[in-house]
């Protein structure tokens, strides 16, 4: 056998293994440039897909959604490969972050946990946890007491309301844990954060 023989399978493979790696990863950066298959499903996918990763045996490749078509594959619900690049279906990710950090600032985390904001961006707890965390770097209990924090923050430095009243209007169930939160986010006790206010913001309280 001559290496001319040889290279050609050895290349595919080696760039199958990269397109199995970048479903692995659920890397955006590689959606539209191929399509993956399952198999045991008959659905075709983007690489960002959050469904769970097939086994590779179970998979195969494609260069367009076209071809995944004409081989007899469904295109997924989720990550919605047959629509247009660029359309609001096919920025499925962005918008679920998007929803899912409006819900989050209007408390849905604090008042019905992960579980709730899952249930109503309409997918599993553990996916809703890899999408925010892959777009926005943490999950929705990080940024939910971020968004707690911030709200203090401004409560603190711009009104005169008792820092109780504060940890309640912020959405803390406590002032233990306002107390606790706002120390571990800003290194600083709520009476320091309210001190070091800039000065038009204290006059603003006055």
């Amino acid at each position: 056998m001559t290496p001319q023989t040889v290279q050609p399978t050895k290349y595919a493979d080696a760039r199958e293994d990269v397109r199995y790696e970048a479903v692995r990863s659920r890397d955006a950066r590689f959606d539209g440039a191929f399509f993956f298959a399952v198999e045991t499903t008959g659905i075709y996918c983007r690489p960002s897909c959050p469904a769970v990763t097939p086994k590779r045996r179970n998979v195969r490749f494609f260069a367009t959604a076209a071809a995944a078509q004409g081989s007899g594959f469904r295109a997924c619900r989720r990550c919605r490969p047959d629509a247009v690049p660029g359309s609001a279906d096919w920025n499925v990710r962005a918008d679920v972050v998007g929803r899912a950090m409006r819900l989050i600032g209007d408390g849905v985390v604090d008042r019905e946990g992960v579980a709730g904001l899952a249930v109503r961006l309409g997918y599993s707890a553990r996916q809703v946890q890899r999408q925010l965390t892959a777009e926005v770097g943490a999950g929705p209990v990080a940024l939910a007491r971020a968004q707690r924090a911030h709200t203090a923050r401004v409560l603190l430095q711009t009104t005169v309301l008792p820092v109780t009243e504060i940890a309640f209007a912020s959405g803390f169930a406590s002032v233990r844990q306002f107390n606790d939160t706002i120390r571990a986010v800003y290194a600083a006790t709520p009476s320091e954060l309210r001190a070091a206010a800039p000065a038009r913001d204290r006059a603003a309280r006055r």
